[in-house]
């Protein structure tokens, strides 16, 4: 698992030393603590600021915060607004965009300023979990107090992921710090939640075949397949059980799909259905998703009719 740095609850101040802005020559990890330090310390402050607790983010003690920034965070997109589907191994990247609006004399483009958005799950205060980009986020400046920004979110099985029960619902909330400030224990922040939402999906995969091929017309051809989806526990594929999939034939000479029937899948997702063979042509199962599951085509398998 990657150590993830963190800004330590101290009396009366913030301890704000392992904030510093990352150079491009430092690994992903570094780029990602750092995200998340400031995302935490923001919100702390955030809390301190109004005089409450910070819960599982508490690293700041009541009072200890500078001033609330002029920024707000407008027009957020997460891949694109579409369900963020992740596999066993591979980390998942995604785009995010936003609008950030600020006053004038707030200077985003400063070396000591950092802003981004995460996803977090649970409550605010105390999050089940939490994913920010492995790199902090390119901003251009459309005014003297506006500017659009493009960042991502960085998700690894391994290191970012606790389970399956992060197929879920995410919440997107907007954060940003002014380090400049040589007093850690005032920072000038701004915190934005209610963001927007965006789902996290198990990645799902689906085969088929169909046999004997060729067979002779009007013999029986069997279809069988599998359908799994990754599991974020043991990091492997594993049978998705007790789901509607669809099996479907295109002729050899034809350009669309026919429903055929719809089968359930078995205790290890197994698939199996039989049909008449009548005409040289193309079979394939469907599968269209749930809501920690994304929908799933599979390739398809001729068989030649004799």
């Amino acid at each position: 698992m990657r150590i993830r740095a963190t800004v330590a609850a101290v009396t009366g101040a913030l301890a704000l030393s392992a904030l510093v802005v990352p150079s491009a020559a430092q690994a992903d990890d570094a780029h990602r603590s750092t995200v998340r330090d400031a995302a935490r310390a923001a919100q702390a402050a955030s809390g301190a600021h109004s005089g409450a607790k910070s819960g599982a983010r508490g690293i700041a003690a009541a009072g200890t915060a500078g001033v609330q920034l002029d920024l707000t965070f407008s027009k957020v997109t997460v891949n694109g607004g579409k369900p963020i589907a992740v596999g066993t191994t591979a980390t998942k990247t995604v785009a995010t965009t936003y609008t950030v609006t600020h006053a004038a004399d707030v200077n985003i483009f400063s070396p000591d300023f950092v802003l981004d958005i995460g996803l977090y799950r649970g409550s605010f205060d105390t999050p089940t979990n939490e994913l920010f980009g492995a790199e902090l986020p390119t901003c251009k400046a459309v005014s003297s107090t506006v500017a659009t920004c493009k960042g991502r979110i960085d998700i690894s099985p391994y290191d970012d992921l606790i389970g399956n029960a992060d197929a879920a619902t995410w919440k997107v909330t907007g954060f940003a710090v002014d380090l400049s400030n040589p007093d850690p224990s005032q920072i000038d922040f701004a915190v934005q939640d209610g963001l927007g939402t965006t789902k996290l999906q198990r990645f799902s995969k689906l085969t088929v075949n169909a046999s004997p091929e060729p067979v002779k017309k009007g013999r029986t051809i069997t279809i069988t397949g599998k359908l799994s989806r990754a599991n974020w526990e043991t990091h492997a594929y594993a049978g998705y059980s007790a789901q509607p999939v669809k099996l479907q034939f295109r002729k050899k000479t034809g350009s669309t799909y026919t429903t055929l029937k719809t089968i359930k899948s078995g205790s290890t997702g197994n698939l199996k259905t039989t049909a008449t063979a009548t005409v040289d042509g193309y079979w394939r199962y469907s599968f269209a998703g749930t809501a920690t599951t994304p929908a799933v085509t599979s390739a398809v398998d001729f068989v030649d009719v004799r």
